[in-house]
């Protein structure tokens, strides 16, 4: 059983691209090409991330929950969301 992540998740940088997330010592890419809920939300939406379990992440203001192996291989998880541009 993994221990307790005692670092928090950062929001380190937002682009129109998406944004880069430090998750201790590794810095991941969501970009809203392939995370489209992430599009329109704010910078404090998006900076108000929780780190539940090493491979959870959970955004409450936007219920958005994601594992940490669809962002680090968004190839292995084929389905896309239909969200509006």
């Amino acid at each position: 059983m993994p221990g307790t992540v005692i670092s928090a998740p950062e929001v380190t940088h937002v682009s129109k691209h998406g944004f880069w997330l430090l998750l201790a010592d590794e810095e991941v890419l969501l970009p809203f090409e392939q995370f489209p809920w992430f599009r329109r939300a704010t910078i404090d939406q998006i900076s108000h991330v929780e780190w539940p379990t090493p491979e959870h992440l959970y955004w409450p203001e936007l219920d958005i929950d994601l594992s940490l192996e669809s962002i680090r291989q968004p190839d292995t998880f084929p389905l896309v969301s239909k969200a509006l541009p």
